[in-house]
């Protein structure tokens, strides 16, 4: 089983936001300084730890520890297992799927293809989750009148919640909608379409927050700006609640259109991001906000992205954000395999090991960046992937 879904939703993602991105909103001076100090360390590898061929880093990791102290890492197949362990340091694949995926032919359902990617427990026990669900409408005849899989994707942000401390995952009866397109999915869409690969979620004073994608919409009196839109909630354990911003404020709700007669709503989008924010955290000592991602080379606002890899910008409101900057060189996802011999990197995001928050959204003077390599054949990614991480050192100036 190969996870193709994220991976080619994140390299269309990149080619369809990068002539469309608003400028940075603040360029010199950088707020904080990344750089590596330390070797790479795997995590998890695919032929040596897996339980079937579903589990593969297909995602950014998130982590959350849970009542008893223990922490659960999510990042995989869209057959939803955790790693689990005593700390970050010390992890291993937990065989019970805790989310599985209907692959449902009915898009009202919002249970075809879904991956846990945010999560979000005050408690340990209680756990809030963000899924980045796809409905996959060439995989269901007579949903799309088209053959390719990117032209058929109607995407959608879903919710899941969990009492047992992420033992096991459940969905609401009916699915609960975070950020939906203000319309069902169609037959003839053309491209893909929605809301996904939200980030983390963090935390800032009562307020919690995720960055997500998406590529936009033309509707009457509802054009959708392509690029990365900022939500709200100071209860994310509600669905319902998350509003996101529309530059004046967070007021944009975006519910299900199967179920309520979405009004028009449109979301500013934010940052200069080429594509899906892998990872946001807080910096403990400035309460700055640092967020890492993947970008090809040349894509973006001209400067911004000279060479591929993993880049790192900072915001003090998680509004205007500074000029990326590179951490990891590499070919990713949004490269092109066939010129990438040694493989790709993929899916970056930072935690914290003396994260003080349950959920692991704050980073001090260290963090490790976990992401995965991906190995090619020729001109194609293979689901042989390994999860790594690599200490990063970390100075943010008041």
């Amino acid at each position: 089983m190969r996870p193709r879904a994220v991976l080619l939703g994140l390299v269309l993602a990149g080619a369809w936001f990068s002539n469309r991105l608003p400028a940075s909103a603040a360029q010199e001076p950088p707020l904080s300084s990344l750089t590596l100090v330390g070797p790479a360390v795997t995590v998890f590898k695919a032929g040596r730890d897996a339980c079937d061929g579903a589990d593969v880093p297909d995602a950014p990791a998130r982590a959350f520890r849970d009542a008893s102290g223990a922490v659960a890492l999510f990042g995989m197949h869209y057959r939803n297992r955790a790693l689990r362990g005593p700390d970050l340091e010390h992890l291993t694949l937990d065989c019970a799927v805790v989310l599985e995926s209907g692959e449902k032919a009915d898009p009202a359902l919002y249970d075809d293809r879904s991956w846990i990617t945010a999560t979000w427990t005050e408690d340990g026990r209680a756990v809030a989750a963000l899924l980045h669900h796809e409905y996959q409408a060439n995989e269901h005849p007579g949903r799309c009148r088209s053959a390719v899989y990117m032209e058929c994707w109607y995407n959608t942000i879903t919710a899941a919640a969990s009492a047992d401390g992420g033992r096991s995952f459940t969905r609401a009866s009916p699915p609960r909608v975070v950020a939906g397109p203000p319309f069902t999915q169609e037959v003839d869409q053309g491209r893909h379409r929605g809301f996904f690969n939200p980030s983390n979620i963090v935390g800032d004073g009562p307020w919690r927050y995720f960055l997500a994608s998406t590529t936009g919409w033309e509707r009457p009196g509802s054009d959708q700006e392509a690029g990365i839109c900022l939500f709200r909630s100071d209860r994310p354990a509600d669905p319902a609640s998350w509003r996101a911003w529309t530059g004046r404020g967070f007021t944009a709700a975006f519910p299900d259109p199967y179920r309520k007669g979405a009004a028009p709503a449109t979301c500013r989008p934010v940052g200069p991001f080429p594509g899906p924010v892998g990872a946001v955290v807080r910096h403990r000592g400035t309460g700055a906000f640092i967020a890492v991602f993947m970008a090809k080379a040349g894509t973006g606002t001209p400067g911004d992205f000279p060479r591929s890899g993993f880049y790192w910008t900072s915001s003090r409101d998680l509004l205007a954000w500074d000029r990326p900057r590179l951490l990891l060189e590499g070919a990713t996802l949004y490269d092109d395999p066939c010129t990438a011999p040694g493989g790709l990197i993929a899916y970056p995001a930072l935690l914290d090991p003396g994260a003080t928050g349950r959920n692991f959204d704050d980073a001090g003077a260290r963090a490790l960046l976990t992401y995965a390599t991906l190995r090619t054949e020729g001109c194609t990614v293979t689901s042989d992937r390994d999860l790594v991480r690599r200490p990063v050192a970390i100075t943010v100036w008041p």
